[in-house]
């Protein structure tokens, strides 16, 4: 057992110093992580023997799970709220053209058959929510194109999920489009319903439960998480929707210690991603990548060039037919190519080769090959791409981050502010913010040296802020802030939380 922990450690420290090298190249840190798994594997240094695919497939599942919550926890709704039409018309419609396009050029050009086609369009359908998030979050694009992608990579995977596995499970045919199209929404629905049930049901139980230590609170959190994932596939529905969107409203609600939750959660998803990416990387055999190399290559093109574009143009038309919003060509073109594969589709690839399908593990192989090459290729582009298009967004002001800590004997809030660069709190003097009664800014910290300031005070950017107030007028206390960080001071003076 020391062994194992010992080398378990090495690795995770490994994987923890190499998203140095990632974040400096702009490639997504999977890549690192996958080639630990290799070295590890059995053509590498390491020499582990591991192919349980059934294994791996079920580590897999459980992996994204934590990793989709920390994307439903870190998710703000007010910047993806515009963006959520459209991003479901992707994760939908978008993902349905994906797998027919796919599946038919590779039936023509690969001369595959239709299931293994089909099984391999739907693989390689769902954008990776830790890829995404791990390019979007260096790049400053404009709030509603991030929020298509981050809301886009939050949904696809559960009708690709449900794709996937009802075409493993049906044995020497292939399932009609009526009746895919039927299981599909009612996985999703019960899917939606569960997390639309554990979020608000969370939010209420942590709001009004004192816990005796902070620490519990983003345990708790990441339990109801998995509750909500594992509820509905108990219940034969999407276990991947229930848990983003149980996360998504617990992560916008105000609850105590907020912040320290999604701290909590980053760091458990970075863990998940080490672990599935290692584990991902040792289950491959490098001897047989080289086989399929052209196949997989001639798969990626048409994925990258043809598939990804399609369904984005055909989404795109949807959105403006329907009315609700407008995709420019540029925006089109960029989502085209930011359409990154991570662990998702290769854990997905799993799923048939768990069930026996004949020709599985190639397809394992086509997807480990298609990850890593066009990662390498689309990732460190897209800030290059966004800038040819003007799709850049530079100095665009963060939402305020306010965290607050219960101070339940006193009936009491002690909330912690931090001014983000672009707010327009900066200048403003502690008197002109017109907090209400009962409320006081106790204390600044400004580069790394704290005090108690006084009603002139001049606030800075960066500067992080100590308000006590009473539990009835907090909510009150965040609007006025946000407002004056929006819209400088003169916000609210007439109706808005301060006066």
């Amino acid at each position: 057992m020391n062994v194992w922990l010992l080398l378990s450690a090495a690795v995770v420290i490994a994987a923890i110093a190499s998203v140095r090298i990632a974040h400096r190249t702009g490639l997504p840190s999977l890549l690192i992580y996958l080639g630990l798994g290799l070295l590890l594997g059995e053509s590498g240094i390491g020499g582990i023997h591991f192919e349980n695919a059934q294994l791996a497939q079920q580590l897999g599942l459980v992996a994204l799970a934590v990793i989709l919550a920390e994307g439903g926890l870190t998710t703000n709704w007010n910047h993806v709220r515009d963006a959520v039409p459209a991003a479901l018309v992707l994760a939908t419609a978008g993902i349905a053209v994906s797998i027919v396009v796919l599946a038919a050029a590779v039936h023509g050009l690969l001369g595959l058959d239709w299931r293994t086609a089909m099984l391999l369009g739907a693989v390689l359908a769902s954008t990776d929510a830790a890829a995404v998030f791990s390019v979007l979050r260096r790049l400053p694009l404009p709030p509603r194109l991030a929020g298509i992608l981050e809301a886009e990579s939050g949904f696809n995977d559960a009708p690709t999920v449900i794709v996937v596995v009802m075409l493993s499970e049906l044995p020497g045919l292939t399932p009609t489009l009526g009746g895919t199209l039927l299981e599909t929404l009612i996985e999703l629905v019960i899917g939606a319903g569960i997390g639309i049930a554990v979020g608000p049901a969370g939010v209420y139980a942590l709001r009004r439960v004192a816990l005796p230590a902070s620490g519990l609170y983003p345990i708790a959190v990441l339990a109801l998480a998995l509750f909500a994932y594992s509820g509905a596939a108990l219940l034969h529905g999407s276990g991947f929707l229930a848990v983003y969107v149980a996360t998504l409203i617990l992560g916008n609600a105000r609850m105590p210690h907020r912040a320290a939750t999604r701290g909590f959660a980053e760091g458990a998803a970075w863990l998940a991603q080490i672990g599935l990416f290692v584990m991902l990387g040792m289950l491959a055999s490098p001897a047989e990548l080289p086989g399929v190399l052209v196949q997989a290559l001639v798969s990626g093109l048409v994925l990258v060039l043809l598939a990804r574009p399609a369904s984005v143009m055909i989404s795109a038309v949807i959105v403006r037919l329907l009315r609700i919003g407008a995709v420019s060509w540029r925006e089109q073109v960029f989502l085209s190519w930011a359409g990154l594969r991570g662990a998702v589709p290769i854990v997905l690839a799993t799923i048939p080769w768990a069930a026996g399908i004949p020709g599985a593990k190639g397809l394992f192989n086509d997807v480990f090959i298609i990850v890593i090459v066009f990662t390498i290729l689309q990732g460190p582009t897209l800030p290059y791409l966004a800038r040819r298009l003007g799709l850049t967004a530079e100095g665009e002001a963060r939402d305020l981050d306010v965290e607050a800590a219960p101070l339940e004997e006193l009936h009491a809030d002690l909330l912690q502010v931090r001014i983000p660069h672009g707010s327009q709190l900066h200048g403003v003097e502690i008197f002109e913010l017109r907090l209400p009664e009962n409320t006081m800014v106790t204390m600044v910290v400004r580069g790394g040296r704290s005090f108690v300031p006084a009603g002139t005070t001049r606030l800075m950017a960066e500067d992080q802020l100590l308000v006590v107030t009473t539990a009835a007028q907090r909510e009150t206390v965040e609007r006025r802030l946000r407002a004056v960080s929006r819209r400088g001071k003169l916000a609210g003076w007439y109706g808005e939380g301060g006066g």
